[in-house]
């Protein structure tokens, strides 16, 4: 498993990232749905990851600056046939580490509240998160779960 830097210009991740705004879609209302675009994630603040295996890409994530000390992250997704593989651990760790490299603090995320992203919410309770109140330009919405944790 190979954790690269992406400059987000491929067709694969273009693609990659459409299926991630369909699921995002199909189990959320659109007000509650907060999974940036391709161009949403091309904004300097955003640092863009991918994760490939044997030239496949498998799963991407990136962490969003909200100021000096405190980032959010952004656009987890892993391909459903390496779900429950390890993917997005590993993934998460290398976030957190370079989070913690850029000097933030905090590091915060927003995911659904459905059954759909039990799995999600488990894997970030698993390290270290905790359910907190909306940060940054988020609003209280039933559909959302906001967790957080120190760095």
């Amino acid at each position: 498993m190979e954790i690269k830097i992406d400059d987000l210009c491929s067709s694969e991740i273009a693609e990659f990232l459409e299926e991630h705004i369909k699921d995002m879609k199909s189990v959320s209302p659109p007000e509650s749905k907060h999974a940036l675009d391709l161009e949403g994630l091309k904004n300097p603040e955003i640092t863009f990851w991918t994760v490939w295996d044997n030239g496949r890409l498998i799963g991407c994530g990136a962490i969003k600056e909200l100021d000096a000390d405190h980032a959010e992250i952004k656009s987890m997704r892993t391909d459903v046939s390496y779900r429950g593989k390890g993917v997005a651990s590993r993934l998460l760790q290398h976030i957190l580490e370079g989070a913690k490299l850029r000097g933030y603090r905090r590091i915060s995320l927003e995911t659904g509240s459905m059954p759909f992203f039990a799995p999600a919410r488990n894997l970030y309770t698993k390290y270290g998160f905790k359910n907190c109140r909306p940060f940054s330009t988020y609003k209280e919405d039933p559909n959302s779960v906001f967790m957080t944790r120190e760095l």
